[in-house]
């Protein structure tokens, strides 16, 4: 626990047997309570690992439900066990395990309700890896969206997300789309709800064994990017109604006595 919090970290797996290992054993289980894994019909033996390993609970979808599916099962899992704090690292070691701490303590000492992990604050981001044009396309749709959301984010599209349990319990996150936008929409929701956003610098690793969506997925990624940022700007003006943002039950969280 962290400051009486519960924390709990999920794993959101697709064939990823070979970095598993290492990702857990970087987990500091003198912060984090309970680790989720939810293998979404991976090909190799990640659910096998899993077990070996000790993770308590492992989770295995039978078909392929896409990277936001998965996250959907996630959470809906870790708010069931009781968490408090729900931090999202991805199981194929691209994002150090060492910074879950920073970002629960961020949380749990009320200073934001959700943290993400940046891979462009730190400047090195192409040092450490990041294809060149996923980089350009990185920053070009980040400053896109920071214009349409009224935001100043170093980036939206980072793995590596921590939440309080309230920001995900106002949020109906399951009428999100199954792919990777899920994390964007998730982003939009959390800022119509009237909550604040905080960023922590994120060392970036990319390796042949870390995932990555390829530049025609990437392309479908950076349309869905878009679609929501105008969504959310015309939702905020008034000038339009869209599904994503019913049912949102806005706070702030200074004034959100129950945390």
């Amino acid at each position: 626990m962290v400051n009486g919090q519960k924390v709990v970290v999920v794993l959101p797996a697709y064939n990823a047997a070979k970095t598993l290992r290492q990702t857990y054993a970087e987990i500091d289980m003198c912060i984090v309570d309970e680790i989720i894994l939810v293998d979404d019909a991976s090909k190799d033996e990640t659910s096998e690992v899993a077990k070996e390993i000790g993770i308590t609970h492992v989770i295995k979808h039978e078909q392929n439900k896409g990277y936001g599916g998965n996250q959907k099962s996630c959470y809906v899992k870790a708010l069931e066990i009781g968490a408090d704090i729900i931090v999202m690292l991805h199981p194929d070691y691209q994002y150090t395990p060492a910074l879950i701490g920073p970002m629960a303590s961020l949380i749990a000492n009320k200073v934001y309700p959700v943290v993400l992990g940046s891979r462009i604050l730190g400047g090195k981001a192409i040092t450490g890896g990041m294809p060149a044009y996923k980089y350009f396309f990185n920053r070009v749709l980040t400053v896109i969206q920071n214009i349409l959301m009224d935001q100043k984010l170093s980036e939206y599209h980072t793995g590596y997300r921590a939440y309080h349990k309230e920001v995900l319990m106002s949020i109906p996150f399951m009428d999100n789309s199954d792919d990777f936008v899920f994390d964007n929409e998730l982003v939009a929701q959390i800022f119509y709800a009237g909550y604040e956003i905080a960023e922590i610098t994120c060392p970036t690793k990319y390796f042949e064994d870390a995932s990555s969506i390829n530049f025609k997925r990437s392309m479908t990624y950076g349309l869905g990017v878009l679609r929501v940022s105008f969504q959310y700007a015309l939702q905020k003006s008034g000038m339009g109604k869209f599904g994503i943002f019913k049912n949102i039950v806005k706070k702030k969280w200074e004034e959100n006595k129950n945390l």
